[in-house]
């Protein structure tokens, strides 16, 4: 991929993964990945419209996921898509932990594990930072 995708992709974000918030700050030591919304299996082009920022856990968890199952209603449901979706209309940030609004918001929770207890830990800390300066 070309460094000034990436770069795009970088300042888009504002250097937070777009799907779980936490900044790159919070984790020096491991760089974030740039990464297909739409996995490159199911076809699509590598375009700056498919690409978002996510953090190396989020990136993992998501794999070439396009769904998942809403733990509330038991139904299958489009996981959130950086550049289709509002982050605030699925979720919400409470203390360190992203809860899930909607049906969307709590399968993407769910399956990209957004509240292990050290992400939950890392936010936590980043938004006392954010608080304090």
């Amino acid at each position: 991929m070309h460094p000034d995708v990436r770069n795009l992709v970088r300042r888009r974000a504002g250097d937070c993964c777009e799907y779980c918030r936490l900044p790159q700050a919070a984790t020096p030591l491991v760089t974030f990945h740039t990464e297909h919304v739409v996995a490159k299996q199911h076809a699509t082009l590598q375009h700056p419209d498919n690409l978002a920022l996510a953090c190396d856990r989020c990136n993992a968890y998501k794999g070439p996921n396009l769904t998942s199952v809403d733990p509330e209603s038991g139904e299958i449901v489009l996981l959130f898509h950086p550049r289709r979706d509002t982050w605030s209309a699925h979720f919400l940030l409470e203390g360190g932990a992203v809860v899930g609004r909607t049906a969307t918001g709590r399968a993407t929770v769910r399956l990209l594990n957004m509240n292990a207890p050290r992400r939950v830990e890392l936010r936590r800390a980043w938004l006392l930072e954010e608080d304090i300066g």
